[in-house]
């Protein structure tokens, strides 16, 4: 019996670190961010509002089953040296002459993801195909909101390099569950985004600024939190999951100073901002004229569906 409660717990800790943004915050992000959305695009988008939320992880379940999506969702900085934005070409042509397909893939593509998925969005307009609008734009988001993350930005992703591991699932899922229903979503109306591929540096940019203070915090609260107390457990349909306790959480979600929330407004407003400039970008479609209502459950990822619950992760797992 106790051979067995170990395992459960073995694998109810792997599902706090496998998930980026947790599916909990991804959904969160990509709901909220229909409400950045201007009159003209705003009732097609709430009218799909399930189908939005819901696809949002759609990136994550294609990990399950394409081993080439791994790398889609982060960068290793520190790959490219002591000051990476300065030695990483931005366009993705210059990068391959400088580094080669095989390296770039390797160290990640998040930043190209954000732009290849923005110009298939623009081009979705253009065809007015209410479904691959909804696809994009759900994936879209979720790179965005990857992109957002501190831990997509450095090579030390999940503390593995520093006796943190776990700390990936901790910032990402852990925290936003516990806390975000008191964040403040507000973030204003969504803006036209000059040059996309510019705009996904700026957020990875931003991200690598946070990803030192995020791991010398953690490490100073595990050195003066009781042992004891750091960890918790809870049995849900007969599996016993290992978490950090909802005391350590706090402490270490005050230390960061709100950048969980600052972090996931930022996300939101990107979203939809990159929404909204892809609908410019195509000419402003009448999207009252769209396909209005599509059923949620549509699906063209069935065997990334099934693939998924059997619970086996194509490449890099702690993403």
């Amino acid at each position: 019996m106790l051979k067995k409660i170990g395992l459960a717990v073995t694998l109810g800790g792997l599902v706090l670190v496998c998930s980026s943004w947790g599916f909990f915050a991804h959904k969160r992000i990509s709901r909220m961010a229909v409400f950045t959305l201007p009159p003209e695009m705003i009732h097609f988008y709430k009218n799909n509002l399930t189908f939005i939320t819901e696809h949002s992880v759609d990136p994550d379940k294609k990990r399950y089953s394409d081993p080439a999506e791994g790398t889609r969702h982060f960068l290793d900085s520190e790959r490219y040296g002591a000051s990476p934005f300065d030695s990483i070409p931005m366009k993705w042509k210059d990068a391959i002459a400088k580094y080669s397909v095989d390296t770039l893939n390797l160290y990640g593509t998040v930043p190209w993801q954000i732009e290849r998925t923005y110009y298939a969005l623009v081009k979705a307009f253009e065809q007015r195909d209410s479904i691959r609008i909804l696809r994009l734009s759900s994936n879209i988001s979720h790179y965005i909101s990857d992109a957002h993350v501190p831990l997509h930005a450095t090579w030390n992703y999940n503390g593995q390099l520093t006796n943190q591991t776990g700390i990936h699932g901790f910032w990402e899922s852990r925290l936003p569950e516990l806390f975000s229903d008191h964040y403040n979503f507000f973030t204003g109306k969504a803006r036209y985004i000059e040059n996309p591929l510019k705009e996904a540096w700026q957020i990875l940019k931003q991200s690598h600024h946070y990803k030192d203070t995020v791991f010398i915090i953690e490490a100073a609260i595990s050195k003066t939190f009781p042992s004891d107390k750091k960890y918790s457990y809870s049995e849900r349909n007969g599996v016993v999951t290992r978490q950090y306790s909802r005391a350590y959480s706090k402490a270490f979600h005050d230390a960061l100073n709100g950048m969980v929330e600052e972090r996931m407004r930022s996300a939101i407003l990107e979203t939809g901002s990159y929404w909204y400039s892809a609908w410019v970008d195509a000419g402003q479609p009448n999207l009252n004229q769209f396909k209005s209502h599509i059923d949620p459950e549509e699906k063209t990822g069935d065997k990334d569906d099934k693939l998924f619950r059997k619970g086996k992760v194509l490449g890099r797992p702690d993403l």
